[in-house]
């Protein structure tokens, strides 16, 4: 009996509960959102930041980099701080960052307020899934998963169209001004609600996150820089593939052999942990990766309007919406490896 009554209680015990995940929700929403929003906004940066079609792709690499460089920090973060701290100061320094870009006079500003942004965000989406799982019973965390994939799922699909009506209609500062009273709303909520942790010190591998770091930067440069320089026919891109190659073999074998790695060995004995980290690059690749290209192809090349290219991307949104919510009815009552393989 008293395993099933613990097993029917939340890890996190939370006062007002649907707020919570009201505000949660809001900021992972804001922060998938803007990974998007910004793509339709490029061509209207241009001459307002005295860039050039090549450079302004910055605005997007350098938030990307950001992100995956803090990203991997986040755990110790947590252990250390709490999550009601750390999760409260990177809605606030993505907040914070969101005014600063909307009102960046240059690219070299643009590019560094967005490098704040990119490590405030980092930690939004994580955190989201953590707070639901924790604050929900066993039971209620397949339909919060679908709770939680509407909104990541939300902001690549309404980001385009969002962003080319706030551009065509207003200016494109807007596409970050829009973040601030979202990210206010929801910073204060979660000072407010969140649970507070006494703080667990343990050492942080420094040498395994920098050469995971660095990695990371150097195989999202390649790929950025590549199309635009050549790819191996230059000097540069092909320094981006060596540093990455360096990299990422000193960090799997210090990942191995380390006492006290970044990453725990024993998270990877998991096959079931292991098969989810497989198909979930799948799913960036095939699915995310697209959706962030989709709007430059058809203004670019296409030349539709931003609130056209907008309407165009909007649509398969329908169908994602309703299966997410149909599947998280169902999905206790079916094996997930089926929904998985129709999917």
């Amino acid at each position: 009996m008293s395993g099933t009554s613990s097993a029917q209680q939340p890890a996190w015990v939370v006062k007002h509960r649907p707020l919570l995940f009201t505000s949660v929700m809001a900021a992972m929403v804001m922060q998938v959102l803007d990974t998007t929003i910004a793509n339709v906004a490029l061509p209207h940066m241009e001459a307002s930041l005295s860039a050039t079609q090549e450079t302004i792709s910055w605005v997007l690499t350098s938030y990307v980099l950001a992100s995956a460089v803090a990203l991997p920090l986040g755990g110790w973060l947590v252990d250390r701080f709490g999550i009601r701290v750390v999760f409260t100061l990177s809605v606030v320094a993505f907040t914070a960052a969101s005014i600063l870009c909307g009102l960046a006079q240059n690219l070299g500003q643009m590019v560094a307020f967005r490098i704040i942004q990119g490590v405030g965000g980092a930690f939004l989406s994580p955190f989201a899934q953590t707070v639901m799982l924790n604050a929900s019973t066993a039971e209620e965390r397949p339909k919060m998963m679908a709770l939680f994939t509407q909104g990541v799922m939300l902001g690549p699909i309404a980001g385009p169209l969002l962003g080319g009506y706030i551009t065509e209609s207003y200016s494109w500062r807007w596409v970050f001004f829009i973040n601030v009273p979202i990210g206010i709303a929801a910073g204060c909520v979660l000072w407010w609600l969140l649970p507070r942790q006494p703080a667990i010190r343990r050492p942080i591998d420094l040498t395994g996150w920098l050469l995971v770091a660095l990695a990371l930067a150097s195989f999202q440069l390649m790929l950025d820089r590549g199309p635009s320089q050549d790819w191996f026919g230059s000097a540069e891109v092909v320094t981006y593939a060596v540093i990455w190659a360096c990299s990422g073999w000193m960090a799997l074998v210090h990942l191995v052999t380390a006492e006290k790695p970044l990453f725990p060995g024993r998270m990877f004995a998991d096959t079931n942990f292991v098969a989810s980290l497989i198909f979930m690059f799948l799913i960036g690749c095939v699915m995310m990766a697209v959706l962030a290209l989709l709007p430059g192809l058809l203004q670019g090349i296409y030349g539709y309007p931003a609130v056209d290219a907008g309407w165009l991307l909007a649509p398969r949104g329908v169908g994602l919406l309703v299966t997410i919510t149909l599947l998280g009815r169902w999905i206790t009552r079916m094996d997930p490896r089926v929904a998985l393989t129709i999917g």
